[in-house]
């Protein structure tokens, strides 16, 4: 994995927003790529402490029930040894649930998956990471919603492809990260569309050229970030020995980062 950024302080776990409109909701739900609008964070219907990681395959609905570490898991730094609280087998349907604080690492896809308006309240070391060494993999990412990542939203160390759409993004490090230092590398490819990613932030995505990545970006509306410090698409030289990868510029090429500057609106 690529290295961390050191463990967050302050990191403001208290639920942003009252109860969300059905309607809101689900409009960031949708897999189309129109785009997020103004996320509204929703509030929980219940809440369930998670000692140990939970294993889930098929389709799971979790009805916007909030899920958070406790024990084992009840860590939100940037520490790798961290479990997650859910872990899906390949092929697996995970809907309406919220990643509450602490959040350990997440959510860990074994394959291709579809993640469906989940929300992270308070990120710990990531939200998603996806895993799986078939190229053909797909994970889908459709709705929801994440806040307060010290470093990466979703870490892609596996194969295929990437989709995330209707999803918004606020106070984060990266959005979407190719690993850039997994002891197997792949090449990996990254699909953006309808984001709504809110200052503060570093970069939308990661890749690495070397590998042969792309990322491609559609309708992302880019909030409070007058001064342009966000990096749509971020460039490096990744590699598989645990090194700091380097970087390798930004900005589109048609090849690696595929966009437009009029993919991009500033708000």
């Amino acid at each position: 994995m690529t290295s961390r950024a050191p463990a967050r302080t302050g990191s403001g776990r208290a639920l942003l927003g009252g109860l969300a409109a059905a309607g809101l909701v689900l409009g960031m739900n949708m897999t189309s790529s129109g785009p997020a609008g103004a996320a509204t964070w929703p509030t929980a219907n219940g809440s369930q402490a998670v000692s140990a990681t939970i294993s889930l395959s098929g389709t799971k609905d979790y009805g916007m029930k909030r899920l958070y570490g406790t024990g084992d898991l009840g860590t939100d730094g940037q520490s790798e040894s961290q479990d997650p609280i859910l872990e899906l087998a390949p092929g697996t349907v995970l809907k309406n649930v919220i990643i509450g604080a602490p959040a350990a690492d997440g959510i860990h896809c074994l394959g291709g998956c579809t993640l469906q308006n989940v929300w992270w309240e308070d990120v710990g070391e990531d939200a998603a990471t996806f895993l799986g060494s078939s190229s053909s993999n797909v994970y889908t990412v459709t709705g929801g919603g994440a806040k307060e990542a010290g470093d990466k939203v979703f870490q892609f160390n596996g194969a295929g492809t990437l989709d995330v759409s209707g999803f918004a993004v606020k106070n984060f490090g990266k959005l979407v990260r190719s690993c850039g230092n997994c002891k197997t590398q792949y090449k990996r490819t990254i699909n953006l569309s309808g984001i709504e990613a809110t200052y503060k932030g570093s970069a939308l995505v990661g890749i690495n050229t070397n590998y042969g990545d792309s990322a491609t970006l559609r309708n992302i509306t880019v909030v409070g970030d007058s001064g342009k410090k966000i990096v749509p698409c971020q460039k490096y030289i990744g590699n598989n020995t645990g090194a700091e990868p380097s970087k390798n510029g930004t900005g589109p090429d048609s090849t690696y980062c595929k966009y437009a500057s009029s993919d991009i609106t500033y708000k």
